[in-house]
């Protein structure tokens, strides 16, 4: 690992970022559904764990419950004492709870932003990532509204010194990308018939990247980026 960088936990990915993301800035994962986007931020979450961080993971559309059971299976260590998995995710059973996670975190940005602070007084996490943001988005009427609450955002994880990864499903993100420090695009091409997984960085203030668009699998174990090959 690059000095002052931190592994996103995928090394072919590491490789395209010319040895990590930068600490302390926010960064976004965009892809239609079903391109990773979920298994690219259980590594970053899991290599935190490994370098014994602690990191917060808030679920808005996935139950917890899956994400334990699917990446406990690939061999994710998704119980560990230094992973908080916080579901916000809009089901029933929310509404029973004593705490509802989706009215606190996920009923806005702004709440999500003040949820998030919340929890750093209760501990200091190094890493965050909000998965996936879409709904946030979709659930903001006032497009100028939005913008003001994603720059609070990120402001506000910056000043927490933590490094946040937020994922999309949204093909249009200009606000997020033009605020966020890096953008990793996550693609499903069309080859002979075939679909084949692409990644690209487009972009990653602060340093150098390979901007070719390079493959990627996802396999029984997790992702697999290849930054010696192309897509032909």
């Amino acid at each position: 690992m690059v000095a002052g960088r931190i592994s996103t936990g995928v090394p072919g990915l590491d490789v395209m970022l010319h040895g990590g993301l930068i600490p302390g800035r926010v960064y976004l994962v965009k892809g239609s559904p079903g391109t990773g986007k979920t298994t690219l931020a259980m590594h970053f979450a899991m290599a935190g764990v490994a370098n014994g961080e602690s990191v917060l993971y808030i679920t808005l559309e996935e139950p917890a419950e899956n994400i334990r059971e699917d990446f406990g299976r690939m061999g994710f260590d998704v119980y560990h004492e230094d992973f908080t998995l916080i579901d916000a995710t809009p089901t029933t059973e929310h509404y029973v709870l004593v705490e509802d996670f989706f009215e606190t975190f996920a009923k806005n940005l702004n709440k999500l932003t003040e949820s998030i602070k919340e929890q750093f007084r209760v501990r200091r996490y190094s890493r965050v990532v909000v998965d996936p943001i879409t709904m946030l988005k979709l659930a903001t009427k006032d497009e100028i509204d939005y913008r003001r609450a994603f720059l609070t955002f990120v402001k506000s994880m910056m000043r927490l010194k933590v490094t946040v990864l937020i994922t999309s499903e949204l093909e249009r993100t200009d606000i997020e990308e033009y605020l966020v420090s890096g953008v990793i695009e996550m693609k499903l091409l069309e080859r002979d018939g075939k679909l084949m997984r692409a990644i690209k960085v487009t972009k990653f203030r602060g340093s150098g990247f390979d901007n070719v668009i390079r493959p990627y699998e996802i396999t029984e174990t997790g992702m697999v980026v290849h930054p010696d090959r192309t897509v032909p």
